[in-house]
């Protein structure tokens, strides 16, 4: 099926130089909201992140995949490759954005090395966080932090030994912010790690062994979807590309990290944006 996509153009000056960021509203499946006010029936959610949530479209895949469990959502992101919290908190293409739409979540990714060294995370991320959040609330809108995924190897340059040590070290910077800031979390690493030691042949990872394949966003979305919605995306018709075996492990998966330990990612026991 074709996608339909419509588009909002917000042209802003990026950090750093000259940019022309967009917010675009994925129609594709999912027919979005149906009026320009903050609605119950409807959930807007803009993610600002890097290419781990552009490549292959996380925002779009979520979106399909709300609307196969009965969810409008209209999306919006700014996703520039390697972009850290600082960029964003520092570019005004970020405000204009913010403004731009009633969202009721907004998805905060840090770039994917940033969390896993404590220096980085305080000289870097927790205050370009904390800033963040300040501009999220201001709107009415409610952060959501994106727990990414380590490197397939891990960072050996930097002490971190294979992938679950570098792994539970971005799981520790997301934590202490989010616990910091009184935020929710989107526990997408901790999905990752089960489902790498369930089903290794079910690739995440790129041949790069940082980006994410079609498995690892579609992971990524049911993550969300349970976050967003409280409700298990466990046999929702909406599978990407994936076969059907795959896409149900995905699933189960994405419903057992996230909606077993509701607390621990501090997110509403019936979750909606209306509940954060």
């Amino acid at each position: 099926m074709s996608r339909a996509v419509a588009l909002l153009a917000v042209v802003a000056l990026g950090a750093g130089g000259a940019g022309a960021f967009y917010l675009w509203l994925h129609r594709d499946d999912n027919p979005g909201c149906q009026t320009a006010d903050r609605s119950s029936s409807c959930t807007r959610i803009l993610f600002l992140g890097n290419s781990y949530t552009s490549v292959n479209d996380l925002p779009t895949v979520f979106a399909d995949l709300a609307w196969s469990g009965g969810h409008r959502v209209e999306t919006g992101s700014q996703d520039p490759g390697g972009w850290t919290l600082a960029d964003h908190a520092g570019a005004q293409s970020t405000r204009t954005l913010l403004a731009a739409k009633p969202w009721d979540l907004v998805v905060v990714q840090e770039q994917s090395e940033i969390p896993s060294i404590e220096a980085s995370r305080v000289a870097y991320m927790y205050p370009a966080a904390r800033k963040l959040v300040s501009l999220i609330r201001a709107v009415d809108a409610q952060p959501l932090f994106f727990v990414t995924w380590a490197h397939r190897t891990g960072w050996p340059e930097q002490g971190l030994a294979g992938y679950s040590t570098m792994q539970a070290s971005i799981d520790s910077g997301y934590l202490a912010i989010a616990a910091e800031q009184k935020a929710s979390l989107a526990p997408v690493g901790f999905a990752w790690m089960t489902l790498v030691g369930q089903a290794p042949s079910i690739g995440l990872w790129q041949d790069d062994g940082s980006h994410p394949t079609t498995s690892g966003t579609y992971l990524a979305a049911c993550v969300f979807y349970a976050a967003v919605f409280g409700q298990s995306p466990v046999n929702l018709r909406y599978r990407s590309d994936l076969s059907d075996a795959a896409a149900l492990q995905i699933q189960q998966v994405a419903a057992a990290t996230v909606l077993d330990q509701m607390p621990r990612w501090d997110l509403p026991v019936s979750a909606s944006p209306a509940a954060f």
